[in-house]
């Protein structure tokens, strides 16, 4: 396809912009689509305060967005398995196939991977993108677009529900209730885990996690934590906890509400990178900490959980906004974290 596509570029900290780039050309082994939804993740809008995370550093313009989902208007000639009209959800990062990791079926630990809005590789905030077709994951007719954008968050959800070996008839906790954390819940209930409670310091986020399933919530700043968990357990802590938050405090009472012999699935982050732990209680519970560095082998499980009905991606939306104000939608999820639970960025309009 020939022509060109607006694409929204970050020009510097806090500061978005637009160019006219040529539609890309798809490789033989891979689609072109045409971009109807995409998320705006954390890392997004922490490139977009700070200009980096850790090495990775932006140089601008930078395209950011990994949260991809649109229909393939273009299909490279040696795709058989995706025909022009296909809805997809695209997974963001091309691995190199052959390092110990991706032998191993362990990919996402690949040193290599090309993923979407990782510096120095440009996002998806653009009208086409042509990728992998391997990595377009087909949509069933009842899963939207905007869901399809949704699979890389739950994807993440999923990997951390699998980490921790959740299952029928336990009890769990989520510490957090942003995307992530409440992606993690729904993954948790999906597997069939019988209670699923959720604490948080946002009273917006705590009810958003009542309305997609979770069996109780807890407010972190208004309740005692760890006395209510003692109470819903008989005193005997919790067989899984999903740490999403990435504080000290949140991990510290992840530790001390766990069951002995239990399970600890870190996933958030921490500002800092580091923190300070009671590690005699964890040797003491003969703990096991398991952690989550994006997901592997996780879009298709994900996208049949949606399209059955066991997880409501579409609940967790709470804001969209069209491409043309992707400065407006930046700087909004950023002035309004306590009001915004997932915000998406419309590209185009679903056929």
């Amino acid at each position: 396809m020939d022509g060109k596509m607006k694409v929204a570029v970050m020009n510097g900290i806090g500061k978005m912009g637009f160019e006219e780039r040529e539609i890309p050309k798809p490789a033989a082994n891979e689609v072109l689509v045409k971009l109807e939804y995409v998320g705006i993740c954390g890392s997004d809008l922490h490139y977009y305060e700070t200009g980096a995370i850790g090495n990775y550093v932006v140089e601008p313009p930078f395209v950011l967005g990994h949260e991809p989902g649109g229909i393939v208007v273009e299909v490279g000639k040696d795709v058989h398995h995706l025909k022009v009209g296909d809805r997809v959800a695209l997974e963001p990062g091309k691995t190199c196939g052959h390092c110990e990791f991706c032998r191993e079926g362990k990919y996402n630990l690949c040193p290599d991977v090309v993923f979407f809005a990782t510096p120095p590789v440009d996002g998806v905030f653009q009208e086409y993108v042509a990728h992998e077709a391997d990595l377009c994951f087909k949509l069933p007719e009842n899963v939207s677009t905007l869901e399809g954008a949704l699979i890389e968050p739950l994807a993440v959800g999923f990997h951390a529900a699998i980490q921790g070996d959740a299952h029928l008839g336990q009890k769990a906790v989520v510490m957090g209730a942003g995307c992530i954390g409440l992606v993690c819940m729904m993954a948790l209930k999906a597997r069939g885990v019988s209670e699923v409670y959720v604490v948080d310091v946002l009273d917006n986020r705590l009810q958003k996690a009542l309305e997609l399933g979770a069996t109780g919530v807890i407010h972190g700043l208004n309740e005692d934590v760890l006395e209510h968990i003692n109470q819903l357990t008989g005193g005997k802590g919790v067989d899984l906890v999903i740490e999403t938050a990435g504080t000290e405090t949140t991990t510290r009472q992840a530790i001390q509400m766990a069951k002995k012999g239990s399970t600890i699935v870190l996933v958030g982050y921490s500002k800092t990178g580091e923190m300070t732990l009671p590690m005699s209680l964890v040797l003491d519970k003969e703990l096991t900490f398991k952690s989550v560095f994006r997901y592997r082998h996780i879009y298709p499980m994900a996208i049949e959980a949606v399209s059955s009905g066991k997880v409501n991606l579409k609940g967790i939306v709470t804001d969209i906004f069209p491409l043309e104000e992707a400065q407006k939608a930046m700087d909004y999820s950023i002035s309004h974290k306590a009001d915004i639970v997932k915000a998406v960025i419309q590209i185009t309009h679903e056929a």
